[in-house]
């Protein structure tokens, strides 16, 4: 006979002093329910996943850094000034992060392929339609470059969360820096591929229409062969299931988890870095040759896109080596120092100071902490946060910040190409002392990540005790 009485149950809520890190329910499945739970999706499948949505990562980072690629041309079609084209990566970034924390509450909530369709369709349309400006309606082009922020929000929050169900422990390390080795690479090839789409027809514009033609195919691909695996599917084998908590709930765990924070503004200073200096060094160096008197200034469009070539390919190149570098150092290390990625973290900003290059890599190495430190119903929401933050802070402002002083140093000498060039090697040197915090912030997330990963696994597992029943026993 079956027992009408209710199964005892353990909720880790947030209303007590201590850090609680998610909701569980600790009742035994029925009968007919396998005790272990597994991952429902197959490996072949998951591996297909993991390519479809590695390549649709690339098509996003590729259609973010085409407008740098470009910038030349676009600042002498409008003729518009630096604080004004780096507004146009400013808007993108800040529609961005704003729209970020809803994506990770809809994606720990809802069907997350469903999502993803959406915000693909999105990015497609505003992509495509921002090639159709007009010269005398330079907002219309800023007004649709905010609106690609909406699409891609969508898939790069929801994205990482997939994968880390589909596979857990070194495996998961592996396809999760496999998916970010496309972040450096889609960004060098949106320079590349950019200028030399604008090259070859004398229009920027017709630079915006490739990455959504292909995206035409990333879409079919999204809906055809991307699962939505249950969340914590990978790991979830100790029958403990997981409850849903409020969002404010989630928000509290994640401010009181360390290790997030720490890492979060670690990220954040990344991102103000690479932001900044992925929009400027292209124009940056077509600067340089002017001033060098390798080249004349650039009156009319195309502009000479050697400059983009060369700066697509460095970033293609040091994005590829140091994502597999960071990632075979971390798994020497994660056996013996449970405190590896942000420490790898920490030495890669530091480093990044007098070698700006480097601060591409980090991706790979900071972002599994992510996923160790966080249970897997509050992976989307934490995803969503620190886009947000390292955006808000970051980059978000960066390449505004770069050209507006740029522009403030004008005044000293409006004339000379020289100067043009000298006064944005001093604001780009903003950089550096950035570069040193985020070295700081990674080795603080250091400290406390052992400890908090350790706490996010007993809570999955079931194992951690319930605050509540110990706070009621001493009362």
């Amino acid at each position: 006979m079956t027992s009408n009485q209710p199964r005892p149950r353990t909720r880790l809520s947030l209303r007590s002093n201590s850090v609680h890190y998610d909701s569980l329910s600790t009742e035994q499945p029925d009968s007919d329910t396998p005790f272990m739970r597994t991952n429902p999706i197959s490996q072949k499948r998951s591996y297909i996943a993991v390519a479809v949505l590695c390549y649709i990562n690339l098509l996003n980072y590729m259609d973010r850094y085409t407008i740098a690629g470009v910038l030349l041309s676009i600042q002498n079609y409008f003729g518009i000034p630096d604080s004004t084209s780096g507004l146009l990566q400013t808007v993108f970034i800040c529609s961005f992060m704003f729209l970020a924390p809803i994506f990770g509450y809809l994606g720990d909530r809802y069907n997350r392929k469903i999502i993803m369709i959406a915000g693909m369709i999105v990015w497609i349309i505003t992509t495509l339609g921002s090639s159709f400006v007009k010269k005398s309606d330079f907002w219309v082009l800023v007004l649709t470059r905010a609106l690609v922020g909406t699409g891609e929000a969508s898939y790069s929050t929801i994205a990482p969360t997939i994968i880390g169900d589909l596979f857990t422990g070194t495996k998961r390390t592996l396809m999760i820096s496999f998916f970010y080795i496309f972040i450096p690479v889609g960004s060098g090839l949106g320079y590349i591929l950019g200028a030399t789409i604008a090259n070859a027809t004398g229009d920027w514009r017709w630079a915006l229409r490739f990455s959504p033609a292909l995206g035409g195919l990333g879409l079919l691909l999204l809906v055809f062969l991307i699962p939505d695996p249950p969340r914590g599917a990978s790991e979830n084998k100790g029958g403990a299931t997981m409850e849903r908590t409020t969002y404010i709930e989630d928000v509290k765990y994640l401010l009181k988890n360390r290790s997030f924070v720490w890492s979060s503004l670690g990220v954040t200073a990344m991102a103000f870095v690479t932001g900044a200096l992925a929009f400027w060094t292209p124009t940056f160096l077509s600067r340089a040759q002017v001033t060098q008197g390798l080249r004349p200034p650039c009156k009319e469009e195309p502009c000479n896109p050697l400059d983009s070539y060369i700066f697509g390919a460095i970033t293609v190149v040091t994005g590829i080596v140091g994502v597999f570098l960071g990632t075979y150092i971390s798994k020497q290390l994660r056996d013996r120092l449970p405190n590896a990625d942000p420490l790898i973290c920490a030495v890669g900003m530091l480093s990044s100071s007098p070698c700006f290059f480097i601060a591409i890599i980090l991706a790979a190495t900071s972002i599994p902490a992510t996923y160790y430190v966080v249970v897997p119903t509050r992976r989307a929401t934490a995803e969503a946060l620190q886009i947000m933050v390292c955006h808000l802070l970051g980059d978000a402002g960066s390449p505004y910040l770069i050209g507006a002083i740029s522009d403030a140093l004008l005044k000293y000498d409006q004339e000379s190409p020289h100067w043009d060039f000298r006064r944005l090697e001093y604001s780009i040197l903003l950089c550096p002392i950035i570069g040193i915090l985020g070295g700081v912030f990674f080795f603080m997330t250091s400290l406390y990540i052992k400890e908090d990963r350790k706490a996010a696994e007993l809570l999955n597992s079931g194992q951690a005790p319930d605050p509540l029943e110990t706070t009621t026993e001493s009362v």
